[in-house]
């Protein structure tokens, strides 16, 4: 049986909260990790993908805090919980800002 954990409505969508949350290295990472794959994905395998090197309690904070802002969706399964970006539903409220905010993040990484 599967549920999806509690999340703001795409009306409520708070642009201070969404900036916040952005804010954290680690949560741009995790977001940017879900967001290149273009589809939902399991958290364990995402961790294990990006090497944040963090603790499990870090990265469930992390999760939490996007997923309180609106950014992501999380349905458990389980005992494994899928995540998605919430592309259409930020990008309808607030055009252009993921992808600049992970693109401006990803070169500012690079150098």
């Amino acid at each position: 049986m599967s549920r999806t954990l509690p999340e703001p409505v795409v009306e409520s969508f708070d642009l201070t909260v969404i900036l916040s949350a952005l804010a954290d290295p680690g949560r741009r990472t995790i977001l940017r990790a879900m967001y290149e794959a273009e589809g939902p994905v399991d958290c364990a395998t995402l961790v294990e993908k990006a090497g944040l090197g963090l603790s499990n309690p870090t990265i469930s904070h992390h999760y939490r805090v996007l997923r309180e802002a609106g950014l992501t969706r999380t349905v458990t399964e389980g005992r494994r919980r899928i995540v998605h970006v919430r592309r259409e539903e930020v990008e309808g409220r607030f055009p252009g800002l993921l992808g600049a905010v992970l693109s401006a993040s990803e070169r500012d990484a690079h150098g």
